[in-house]
């Protein structure tokens, strides 16, 4: 709020003379107080209502003008998540001075201090993964954050079961924990290595996968050079904001309704193998589901991996399958 909008709030409480002499009479028949002291209550309110230091401001996030990127669209939205950003307003500047005035800054100021709030990845020294940031829920992660992966690491659990909360789902700190790593490995992490620039193969092996296409979406949204009628790019901005949040959040919707139970199918039936075959290599599934990536998963997990060869499942009507266990979940070989 501007020096002249707190001038404003002062002008429309002095200037209501009226309204000021009404609620004295109010006050002083409600609690049989003199006129006196009523007085003295409602110019003290009126003094702290036009002291700029008595008004609260809204939080803001800060994040930079110009050409926006899905990362920095990514990151402005998880963080309105949060009930304490919830109503934040998104300030678009590189200017210092202003930045210096938000509660939070993202993909700009060249600076990456949790302790204040300042979530940049551009600094020459910026090395960080997910892993180095919170070794505790990732291992192995080797591609560098985006503003976006900064967010998530640090605000990520807390994202993720406010989406949740806000569509009546209850899930274990288990379950959590283990839809924070599914939703970096298949969306946030595409969009830190595309911000990076970091190539997708080394030595013929893929670092990451491309599910979502968002980084070349949102940059379409950016104003054509040669546009005769522009629209404002603050506004497009928030357009980004706003398709990159639905996917999000129908990517979190979908792992806690979908994968997650699939996960848990795929497990009891790891854990009852035995029971299905004295060598432990067969599973049954109590129900049809994704189950090829879970197994994968679950086997190194449990330190089994490659034990299982064969998948026994419930196809239609009355009839099963009997599928073989691939190398890979896209594969065609079998073990």
């Amino acid at each position: 709020m501007t020096e002249t909008s707190f001038k404003n709030v002062r002008l429309c409480i002095m200037s209501s003379k009226r309204v000021y002499k009404l609620m004295q009479e109010v006050c002083t028949k409600a609690v049989n107080v003199t006129n006196e002291t009523a007085s003295h209550v409602w110019r003290g309110f009126a003094t702290m209502a036009s002291d700029p230091k008595n008004v609260r401001m809204a939080r803001t996030i800060g994040t930079h003008s110009g050409v926006f990127h899905c990362d920095e669209a990514l990151a402005c939205y998880m963080l309105k998540q949060l009930d304490e950003y919830k109503d934040a307003d998104i300030i678009r500047t590189r200017d210092p001075t202003v930045l210096d005035t938000c509660d939070i800054v993202v993909d700009v100021g060249g600076e990456y201090s949790p302790k204040r709030n300042r979530y940049d990845h551009h600094q020459k020294s910026f090395e960080d993964t997910l892993s180095t940031v919170r070794p505790d829920l990732a291992k192995n992660k080797l591609i560098r954050l985006s503003s976006a992966g900064l967010v998530y690491a640090h605000f990520g659990l807390e994202v993720i079961s406010s989406i949740l909360k806000k569509n009546t789902i209850n899930r274990s700190s288990e379950c959590l924990s283990r839809i924070y790593l599914y939703i970096y490995e298949g969306f946030v992490e595409e969009l830190d290595a595309i911000d990076n620039g970091i190539p997708m193969y080394s030595e013929g092996k893929p670092r990451y996968r491309i599910n979502t296409h968002l980084s070349a979406r949102v940059h379409r949204l950016n104003p054509e050079w040669n546009s005769p009628e522009q629209e404002p790019t603050d506004k497009l901005f928030m357009k980004a904001v706003g398709m990159v949040g639905e996917e999000f959040t129908e990517r979190v919707l979908e792992a806690a309704n979908v994968w997650w139970p699939a996960r848990e199918i795929v497990r009891n039936a790891i854990e009852k193998r035995h029971e299905v075959h004295k060598g432990g290599e067969i599973i049954l599934l109590e129900e049809r589901c994704p189950w090829k990536d879970h197994l994968l998963s679950l086997e190194e997990e449990m330190g089994i991996a490659g034990e299982i060869k064969f998948c026994i499942y419930h196809d239609k009507g009355e009839s099963w399958r009997v599928q073989g266990i691939p190398l890979q979940p896209d594969s065609f070989i079998c073990r």
